[in-house]
């Protein structure tokens, strides 16, 4: 058992490092750095380590984007959000199409209507310059891009056989 944590631990250390390394490949929308990366390293922690780990990668890859100037405090509910509902819809159902939704909706809305508060208390935003919804469109496009790079990788590695054999060293 302590072996198997072992190895999830280590493929959770990787997916940070690539969620923290592709934040270089983010643009701006509307105030908020789009990172896509961050969103396909999400679905990849739901299918492979589960909701807990994709939840600390999250957190981690965005305290290390925040530390080295890579992104902003709106990473951590973003990010977090839907880590959360994508690893919760994965382990519940085990459905590729409804995680990547769950994504999307669990960093577009949920993460973009918690990023309001945050950026009002944090950042200096004063709340009548933007809307509560102001940060659910940037959100959008940002997942909606890193949930199709991992519904096509994911896909991949289905076809080819590696998912299977990826999920059986991690599971034991």
């Amino acid at each position: 058992m302590k072996k198997n944590h072992t190895k999830k631990l280590a493929v959770a250390g990787i997916l940070c490092a690539v969620a923290v390394v592709g934040s270089l490949f983010s643009f701006p929308v509307f105030g908020s750095k789009c990172a896509p990366v961050q969103h396909m390293v999400n679905i990849l922690c739901a299918v492979f380590l589960g909701p807990w780990y994709g939840v600390a990668v999250a957190f981690v890859a965005s305290l290390l984007r925040n530390l080295l100037g890579l992104g902003s405090l709106l990473a951590f509910p973003g990010s977090m959000c839907g880590a959360l509902l994508c690893g919760l819809v994965y382990w519940k159902s085990r459905n590729l199409p409804a995680t990547l939704v769950g994504e999307v909706f669990g960093t577009g809305i949920i993460g973009g209507l918690l990023s309001y508060p945050i950026a009002v208390a944090f950042m200096g935003v004063t709340a009548g310059s933007i809307a509560f919804y102001a940060y659910v469109v940037p959100f959008l496009v940002s997942t909606v891009g890193g949930s199709i790079l991992a519904g096509a990788l994911v896909f991949a590695l289905q076809r080819s056989g590696a998912f299977q054999s990826m999920h059986a060293t991690l599971e034991g």
